[in-house]
């Protein structure tokens, strides 16, 4: 697929069904490990629970098409609409993060193997892994890092 451009800025709205309906894509797409249940259950909490507390840059073409979420230097998540992924949004995405806005760390689910492998196109490292997630789930997580 061709390269899209865009353009990358903060989201300052409280209305987060765009980005919801970004997730659940790509959610769809690339975590197939995902139990059915915890599917449903971040789908509540990603924008009640998690986008409130977090900064949020969207790239927006003709729409937005995909987002990221950013706590300090740590990429909390980044998910591209399935349409348009293949097509370097998350590319794009990352590279702002990193270069302008400093972050340097983000977590992965180690079964997201195309997550894995597209941070660590980008340069990312494994720096440590754990067995569950943050809410103890048995889904392996690793901490990648950028120098």
């Amino acid at each position: 697929m061709a390269e899209l451009r865009g353009l990358i800025e903060r989201y300052e709205s409280n209305d987060y069904q765009v980005l919801v309906d970004i997730w659940e894509s790509a959610v769809k797409a690339t975590h197939d490990f995902l139990a059915e249940e915890d599917f449903l259950f971040f789908k509540d909490a990603i924008p009640n629970e998690y986008l409130p507390l977090l900064k949020i840059y969207v790239f927006r073409a003709e729409t937005i098409l995909g987002f990221m979420a950013v706590n300090e230097q740590h990429l909390e998540m980044l998910f591209v609409h399935d349409a348009v992924r293949g097509c370097g949004i998350g590319k794009q995405l990352l590279g702002y993060a990193v270069e302008v806005l400093g972050v340097n760390s983000v977590d992965v689910n180690e079964q997201n193997e195309q997550a894995v492998a597209f941070y660590q196109k980008q340069g990312f490292k494994v720096a440590s892994r754990t067995e569950k997630d943050s809410l103890g789930k048995d889904y392996p997580v690793l901490l990648l890092v950028i120098d």
